[in-house]
């Protein structure tokens, strides 16, 4: 088998190449291609990657540009039209998250136990103390997606969600920004896919320090919860 990493970029200058270096170097129990999709990027992400391309010629890495910022769901969608793995797995590029936990995220696909597996921040894990209200946020979001689609999730909003690519066929993906979280779940409940949890490791970051999700995302996240409750 093979899995597809599916890293969404816009604006990580200081952290793209770092960010590779780990997910390359990420032990894991299948092979490893890794889906790069630049979303438009003003800083000097492109160069970044330009650069490190130009030194890891022979690694598994393809590098996709959009010509203009379309959100990180029109990003995940461009990297999904472009993997070629059984399973996928998508990776910020921010540091946020550690490629070291791939084999955790895995292991209940592999098994044979899950068909989805989400990494969750507050199962556990080791992770940054960080806002109450960010935390709060999260947490009226995910109650709300258990209510909807009769889950008990623990954290909707993770970035590490690993899955059976085969389960996305046929199955439309139409949000661009941050209604991707909400918008992949609720696909994968009517696909009636096997979801796991497992705890992960977090080091969030400050909106200083390059953090761009905002309250506005919420209410983006609550209407596409209601839309896909409503179609299929």
């Amino acid at each position: 088998m093979k899995l597809s990493v599916l890293v969404p970029v816009y604006n990580e200058e200081a952290t793209v190449e770092a960010l590779l270096e780990r997910v390359l170097a990420a032990e894991a129990p299948v092979e490893k291609e890794v889906i790069v999709v630049d979303d438009g990027s003003t800083d000097g992400t492109g160069e970044r990657l330009a650069g490190f391309l130009s030194t890891h010629e022979s690694a598994p890495v393809r590098l996709i540009r959009h010509q203009r910022n379309r959100g990180k769901g029109a990003a995940v969608r461009t990297a999904l039209a472009a993997a070629t793995g059984e399973l996928a797995l998508v990776q910020d590029a921010d540091l946020e998250y550690d490629p070291a936990e791939y084999g955790r995220l895995l292991e209940p696909i592999l098994d044979g136990r899950a068909d989805v597996v989400f990494g969750s921040r507050f199962l556990g894990g080791p992770h940054r103390v960080h806002f109450f209200w960010h935390y709060l946020g999260n947490k009226f979001l995910t109650t709300v997606a258990n209510a909807l689609f009769n889950l008990n999730l623990s954290d909707l909003e993770t970035c590490y969600k690993a899955f059976r690519r085969q389960l996305l066929d046929g199955r439309s993906l139409r949000a661009d920004r941050y209604g991707f979280d909400p918008e992949i779940t609720a696909r994968f409940c009517q696909a009636q896919a096997r979801i796991y949890e497992v705890p992960i490791s977090y080091t969030g970051r400050e909106f200083e320090e390059g953090k761009k999700i905002s309250w506005r995302d919420g209410l983006t996240v609550m209407w596409t919860l209601l839309r896909c409750r409503l179609t299929r």
